[in-house]
């Protein structure tokens, strides 16, 4: 079956809802580094499946101690979407980077309305610099200088916190979104952050994000409206020329493509 095709179904093939509580327990259960072999079956087990069986699987395994990276993007709306009709008290996460489009909060907060998300399942992170603080510290524009220090400051520090005490975080990105995520996994052990990494939308185009948002009416990022097909900082996000490459909006004039979350 085509991934796409599933969007039209019945609601009864939708994923049993499980109730737990969110919240990390004391002990961690699940977060062994698999092996090699473990990952490549599980990846192999998940292949031809949907991002839901991804999902319910991550979330049978690892809940309470996982937990949903939001940038409120198109992509992590949907998962926002997904995850809600699985297991609607598995929190999210969103790096407030304060340099945030208006309209990333205008759909962060139709989206807390849309799924009726508790205040503690909602987790705003933070730098532990205030913009007027990195600047007396780096300078004015340290994103206009040295855009990889900034991200540090302000999305990869604060993600490391955020991930602390859980065992697998969710994820938006997909293959086809630039070549540094063309061998995304489906479940991946993440190097960087020692933890399991699900990314449940890996193998979709931008094409059946879209399709999914239009059948469930999935709140979305007004920007995308406005040729902005990758939204981070207001500093360092432009919109982009049809034809051009969708993440050629970021850190425009320079050769960075991540901000270092997915490295």
């Amino acid at each position: 079956m085509a991934d796409g095709q599933w969007l039209m179904e019945d609601e009864e093939q939708e994923k049993q809802v499980i109730f737990m509580d969110h919240q990390p327990s004391a002990i961690n259960h699940a977060s062994a580094m698999p092996t090699t072999d473990e990952l490549k079956a599980i990846n192999d087990s998940f292949e031809t499946k949907h991002p839901q069986d991804v999902l319910a699987y991550a979330l049978e395994r690892y809940a309470p101690r996982i937990v949903l990276a939001c940038s409120f993007g198109a992509e992590d709306v949907v998962l926002v979407d997904m995850v809600h009709r699985i297991n609607p008290r598995i929190p999210l996460f969103y790096l407030d980077t304060d340099f945030l489009f208006k309209e990333t909060y205008e759909v962060r907060d139709r989206i807390l309305a849309k799924y009726g998300l508790l205040p503690d399942q909602v987790i705003q992170i933070k730098s532990l610099l205030t913009p007027d603080q990195q600047a007396a510290r780096y300078g004015e524009a340290l994103w206009a200088r040295e855009p990889d220090q900034c991200c540090q400051l302000r999305k990869v520090e604060p993600l490391a916190r955020a991930l602390n005490g859980y065992s697998a975080w969710i994820t938006g990105i997909r293959r086809d979104q630039a070549p540094t995520r063309a061998n995304a996994g489906l479940v991946e052990w993440d190097k960087k952050f020692q933890l399991i990494k699900v990314n449940p939308l890996a193998k979709w185009t931008a094409s059946d994000v879209w399709a999914y948002i239009q059948v469930h009416e999935v709140p979305y990022n007004e920007l995308h409206d406005r040729n902005y097909p990758s939204i981070g900082c207001t500093h360092c996000t432009a919109p982009v020329l049809p034809g051009e490459d969708p993440r050629s909006g970021r850190w425009k004039n320079f050769a960075k493509t991540e901000c270092g979350l997915h490295k």
